[in-house]
């Protein structure tokens, strides 16, 4: 199907990890009725003990990208490590010391390391300076976008091709960028403070429920096998959907392109 104009998808589709039930607590603009799309068996299991219904397993687009790209960004030789710290958004930002992180991402790794900065971040020189004055590489896959303009729509490649070109993985949190790097062979690495959103949410439960759900994966060494056994099945790699079931799940007719 061409890409110059995304079909609208009938219902909702889940736009990051998430350990709650896919969406936010403050979903009310899910509109009863509507089905929705999450990546994995777990989130269906707990957004239905919280009273949501209508869910559907996909798996993460992550991994249609994977399907579709094969090769892109695939290198001879990975190295270094790609660096996400923990970040805000259009509506809440995040307080934490950047320039104390900086330090322990210095103090830990020994080969060179690539910043990578949301875009509200990365538009802030106090904080690409904090990066840039340790001698880090400071990158930005792109802006979020929205469904009424294209920016950010290759958000996601950018990023499999700075994965794939890269030894490790690294965040102070546990994140969508960790999965997908252990899903593309990266080494995982969670270390460094977390980080807080100045208006988080009581539902998710903090960094203690995080490391009381997955203490193996926090550390500045993961083991990567078991790192690629969670991301496969964080991501939903089993629910992954053929084209024919997407276009009946998602609401499009099946029309011929020429």
């Amino acid at each position: 199907m061409p890409d110059e104009a995304p079909k609208r998808i009938q219902g909702f589709l889940q736009h990051g990890w998430n350990y709650l039930h896919g969406f936010p607590p403050n979903d009310h603009w899910c509109s009863p009725g509507y089905p929705r799309f999450v990546w994995s068996d777990v989130l269906r299991r707990r957004g239905w003990s919280m009273g949501r219904r209508g869910h559907y397993l996909i798996g993460a687009p992550w991994i249609y990208l994977l399907h579709l790209e094969p090769e892109l960004g695939v290198t001879p030789k990975r190295e270094g490590t790609i660096w996400y710290p923990f970040h805000g958004w259009e509506k809440s930002s995040v307080s934490g010391d950047h320039a104390r992180l900086a330090d322990e991402i210095r103090n830990v790794e020994t080969e060179p390391v690539t910043v990578c900065l949301y875009w509200l971040e990365f538009a802030n020189p106090d904080i690409r300076r904090a990066y840039e004055s340790r001698g880090f590489r400071v990158i930005c896959h792109g802006e979020r976008g929205s469904r009424w303009e294209g920016k950010g729509r290759d958000f996601l490649r950018k990023q499999l091709t700075q994965l794939r070109r890269h030894r490790r993985v690294a965040s102070n949190r546990l994140g969508s960028a960790l999965f997908y790097g252990a899903s593309v062979g990266c080494e995982v690495a969670v270390y460094g403070d977390p980080m807080q959103y100045e208006d988080e949410r009581p539902e998710y439960g903090g960094t203690a429920r995080r490391m009381r759900l997955w203490p193996e994966l926090h550390g500045e060494r993961v083991d990567p096998e078991l790192a690629v056994e969670v991301a496969r099945r964080e991501l939903g790699f089993e629910y992954q959907a053929t084209p024919e079931e997407l276009r009946r799940m998602f609401g499009w007719k099946r029309v011929r392109y020429a």
